[in-house]
């Protein structure tokens, strides 16, 4: 059983616009029967992406601040310093992602779900498998 779980903004966006899909079902599973860790950088990554012009097409601003909301009022924040960021070994080969494996060590995640290949390439890492939306359903499932 997975325990604590952390989601990358890839998959929360999928998951905030695609109702019924993946990476929508995983979200709903793991906040239904899991603990699902944020960290302040997650949060701001994931606002920012979300006010972003080409999502205005699937969700209104009221939409996007009513799944910000969501994600605040029920994930657990764990704290990450620049400090662990830059203590994460072996890296991402995109190094703006090293946030999301530094909140995966504080948090003592299970699996990190994502849709990022330069985070999947990863798995396992430190033993904190790191599935696709997909993956995870399909973990939880067995």
């Amino acid at each position: 059983m997975m325990e604590r779980v952390v989601f990358d903004t890839s998959s929360l966006i999928s998951a905030a616009i695609q109702v019924g899909t993946k990476p929508n079902l995983a979200l709903i599973y793991a906040l239904e029967f899991c603990t699902v860790c944020a960290s302040e950088q997650l949060i701001a990554e994931l606002r920012e992406v979300a006010s972003r012009e080409r999502f205005d097409r699937y969700l209104s601003a009221h939409e996007r601040q009513e799944f910000l909301d969501l994600v605040q009022e029920n994930f657990k924040m764990f704290p990450v310093f620049p400090s662990d960021i830059e203590s994460v070994d072996p890296t991402c080969r995109d190094p703006r992602d090293n946030f999301v494996l530094a909140l995966a060590l504080i948090a003592e995640a299970d699996a990190i779900v994502s849709s990022d290949h330069d985070l999947l390439v990863l798995h396992p890492w430190h033993g904190i498998a790191i599935l696709t939306p997909a993956q995870f359903l399909e973990q939880i499932a067995s």
